[in-house]
C-alpha cells in the first residue's frame, strides 16, 4: 500500500468524526465525502473486465456498503434550531456503521497487501475471482455505495425538513444533546 492509499482511506474513515459535532445541514456539508470519493475513484478505478463471479463480489460489496451507508445515514441526528436552521450530527451508530464499512476496506487492503496476500491469492482461485484489480474495484465500489448512500439519507431529511414549516418541527436545543 502507498502513502495516498493510506491516506485516503484514513481520511474516509476520519471523515465521520468531523460530524460527530453538531453541524449545518447544507448541501456544502456534504461536498467533502464527495470530494473523497472522487479522488478515491481516480486513483483506483481502471477498466476492469468483469467475469460472473468478479461481478457477483462487486454487487456483494455494494450491497454490503449501500446497507451500511443507509443505517449509518438513518443513524444521524437532524434537527431545527431555534431559528430554523437545519443541523445534523453523527450519533454512536452512525459512526459505528461508518467505521465498520471503511475499516472493513482499510484492513482488507492492508492485510491483502501484506500477510494475506496468499490467502487472498487462494480465495480469489477457488472463487474464480480475476485478480487484485477486482477486488480494488470491488472495495472502491463499496465505499461510494456506502458514501453515497449516507449522502441520499441525510439530503432527503434535509429536503424533507425542508417542506415542514419550522414552527411544525421539534426543535432541540444544544443541551439537549
Amino acid at each position: 500500500m502507498s502513502v495516498t492509499d493510506y491516506v485516503i482511506d484514513i481520511l474516509l474513515i476520519v471523515v465521520i468524526f468531523r460530524q460527530v459535532r453538531p453541524r449545518q445541514l447544507t448541501l456544502h456539508a456534504l461536498a467533502l465525502p464527495l470530494v473523497l470519493i472522487a479522488a478515491a475513484g481516480l486513483v483506483y478505478l481502471r477498466p476492469v473486465t468483469l467475469t460472473s463471479d468478479d461481478l457477483a463480489l462487486v454487487v456483494l460489496l455494494a450491497l454490503a456498503g449501500l446497507v451500511l451507508g443507509l443505517l449509518s445515514g438513518l443513524a444521524d441526528k437532524v434537527w431545527r434550531d431555534h431559528r430554523g436552521r437545519l443541523f445534523y450530527r453523527a450519533t454512536a451508530g452512525s459512526v459505528l456503521t461508518w467505521i465498520l464499512g471503511m475499516g472493513f476496506r482499510f484492513g482488507f487492503a492492508y492485510y491483502a497487501y501484506h500477510s494475506g496476500a496468499a490467502a487472498v491469492a487462494r480465495f480469489s482461485a477457488s472463487h474464480h475471482i480475476t485478480g487484485a484489480r477486482t477486488w480494488t474495484t470491488a472495495l472502491v465500489i463499496m465505499a461510494f455505495a456506502q458514501v453515497l448512500a449516507r449522502l441520499a439519507v441525510l439530503q432527503a431529511r434535509r429536503m424533507r425538513a425542508g417542506r415542514l414549516s419550522p414552527a411544525g418541527t421539534v426543535t432541540f436545543e444544544p443541551s439537549a444533546y
